[in-house]
């Protein structure tokens, strides 16, 4: 008798661990909205800047040779030169992450619906791998750049995780935050960022903020990971530290990978566990881009390359939208110097 309620006891604690086990599984899978295909590839093909008559082929070329990551925005101007890419490779749709980005007038409910069917549409995908608010801001639809007031983050950010239960995107996340900005989200998520697109590369390398993104479980996604080889930059904040192909630290460092610089620098945005997405519509620099993917670095040199940063940001149009970004960061927006792009 005993034996027989002791297994009673065992059946009925075995239940309840059992329920309680899927009850937090299923709340993990709510918070980390993980329906992945696999995971985000670190090598991509940027499309920030591409010349709409050249883009199209760059995408192409760049997908029937080993790509298989687009990162692309409805702000480029150039979405559906991309798409013609995308379809002109024949490569079929769920072998190819394709990421777009919310501009800052459509973070309204309406405007951000409209926002990613055009993309998806431009695109000719069906649907996204990741959508991104393009900048934690919000400009009031139809007036420019007049900041929207009375739409925060968080806001978006609810508008941003109806788009993942519309089956719009399969993940969202966000671009050119701040830590503060992150956190915001990441205290209300219930479907919760699945990347972070900022600037960093070795003038700018922001390892505590990509290390932090680790520890929270947030991809980090590199963009300009060339530093000021973008024309963009090279007249502005780029011009105070001389170019990246130049340095002569970083050419003596490709002479012994027997690389090219640019596929050193690529390479140690990889190793130190970010996505790179340069942009390129060169057929050379695209087949290049890729070889970064061979080249390793050791402990020393890693350690080497990081008493390299030079904390200076290239991009930052805080100045002329009349608001300061990146504020807990490295070089964070001033109201007294050259504002950058997108």
């Amino acid at each position: 008798m005993a034996f027989g309620k002791a297994l009673a006891v065992a059946a009925i604690v075995a239940v309840t661990l059992v329920v309680l086990l899927r009850t937090e599984h299923d709340y993990a899978t709510i918070k980390s909205f993980s329906l992945r295909k696999g995971d985000i590839p670190q090598l991509g093909l940027g499309t920030w800047l591409s010349d709409r008559d050249e883009v199209a082929h760059a995408v192409e070329y760049a997908l029937d040779n080993g790509y298989d990551h687009i990162d692309a925005a409805l702000i480029y101007k150039n979405e559906d030169q991309t798409g013609k890419g995308i379809k002109a490779s024949g490569i079929d749709r769920s072998k190819i992450w394709v990421t777009s980005k919310l501009w800052n007038s459509d973070h309204r409910q309406d405007e951000a619906e409209a926002a990613i069917q055009k993309s998806i549409a431009d695109l000719g995908v069906g649907y996204l791998d990741l959508y991104l608010m393009h900048w934690p801001v919000a400009f009031v639809p139809g007036e420019g750049t007049r900041l929207d007031e009375g739409t925060s983050v968080v806001d978006t950010w609810r508008t941003m995780e109806d788009l993942v239960r519309k089956n719009y995107t399969r993940h969202i996340g966000v671009s050119n935050f701040a830590r503060a900005d992150v956190q915001a989200v990441l205290n209300v998520c219930e479907v919760c960022p699945y990347a972070h697109e900022f600037e960093t590369h070795p003038y700018l390398q922001q390892q505590n903020f990509v290390d932090w993104h680790r520890e929270i479980g947030v991809k980090v996604i590199a963009y300009s990971p060339l530093a000021n080889t973008n024309p963009t930059y090279r007249d502005k904040k780029g011009s105070l530290v001389g170019p990246i192909f130049k340095d002569p630290f970083w050419t003596e460092l490709a002479e012994s990978k027997n690389a090219t610089v640019a596929q050193v620098v690529l390479a140690w945005g990889v190793q130190r566990g970010t996505v790179v997405i340069p942009k390129s519509e060169s057929e050379k620099h695209i087949d290049e881009n890729r070889g970064a993917l061979e080249v390793e670095f050791s402990k020393e040199e890693m350690e080497a390359i990081a008493k390299r940063d030079k904390k200076v940001r290239m991009n930052d149009p805080g100045k002329s939208w009349g608001i300061k970004l990146f504020a807990d960061l490295d070089d964070p927006s001033g109201f007294d110097g050259d504002n950058a792009e997108l």
